[in-house]
């Protein structure tokens, strides 16, 4: 067996050398973490569902016209990828007030909010990831103001895809969270969506019940994350309707 380079390993995902120049290998873990990888398990199936939610979306926004770093799935667990020079920024757009956005501001959970709003938080879990203004961004360097036009853009024609994709199959898009990265393509470098899109990165609820659908199901101790994952590739046409659930729950990290 060809040992691969391990190029790097983040909380839910390690990426590989690539088979090719300027191509690496996104490989999905099964760990859930919250708060910044203070809790901590590995739920047996969730890193098969986020593959699989992710190059749906992915596949979609190449298609309609959004630059991301997808090329194609590989398996179950991995997708081949484009390299690109991550921005250390966490992208959050909001429609319906929820989480931080309601603690931080004293809202009630659930309230549609005025416009769609977008946060930007720096990369640093050691920082527990701050919330920054486009003053910090181009100050420190991280992004220039044309990136974080570019970057807004992207932002504003993802939710509104996303919106549409969800509601039409009865789930409510609360709120999600991008990453972007520099692609550089000979002389040439642009802005395109990178890491992933899936239950884990968006809060999704049922329309109907506002049953949780997202990674809040872990953070809250409600149970049934994996389930919740397998509800939306169902509803998305992802997996078969018939198709029996292998996981066994959560189990502990020591």
């Amino acid at each position: 067996m060809v040992r691969r380079r391990r190029i790097y390993e983040g909380k839910a995902k390690v990426l590989y050398e690539g088979p090719e120049p300027g191509t690496l290998i996104q490989f999905f873990k099964d760990d859930a973490t919250a708060f910044n990888n203070k809790k901590h398990d590995v739920v047996e199936g969730k890193g098969v569902l986020n593959n699989r939610i992710s190059e749906y979306i992915f596949e979609h926004l190449n298609r309609i016209g959004i630059p991301t770093h997808f090329i194609k799935r590989v398996n179950m667990r991995e997708q081949l990828i484009k390299e690109v020079e991550i921005i250390p920024l966490e992208v959050v757009v909001r429609n319906i007030a929820a989480g931080q956005l309601a603690k931080r501001l004293g809202m009630d959970e659930g309230t549609v909010l005025p416009r769609s709003i977008i946060e930007f938080y720096y990369k640093a879990d050691a920082l527990d990831d701050p919330m920054v203004s486009e003053e910090h961004i181009t100050a420190f360097g991280w992004a220039s103001p044309q990136e974080i036009d570019d970057i807004m853009a992207l932002a504003i024609r993802i939710n509104d895809f996303l919106s549409g994709l969800f509601l039409g199959v009865g789930i409510q898009l609360v709120d999600f969270k991008i990453e972007c990265g520099r692609l550089f393509e000979g002389d040439m470098m642009r802005i395109v969506v990178a890491d992933e899109i899936s239950p884990d990165s968006c809060r999704l609820w049922d329309v109907e019940t506002k049953n949780k659908l997202d990674k809040d199901r872990y953070r809250r101790d409600l149970g049934g994350l994996v389930e919740a994952y397998q509800e939306v590739a169902r509803r998305l046409g992802i997996v078969n309707q018939n198709e029996p659930h292998r996981g066994t729950g959560p189990v502990l990290v020591k």
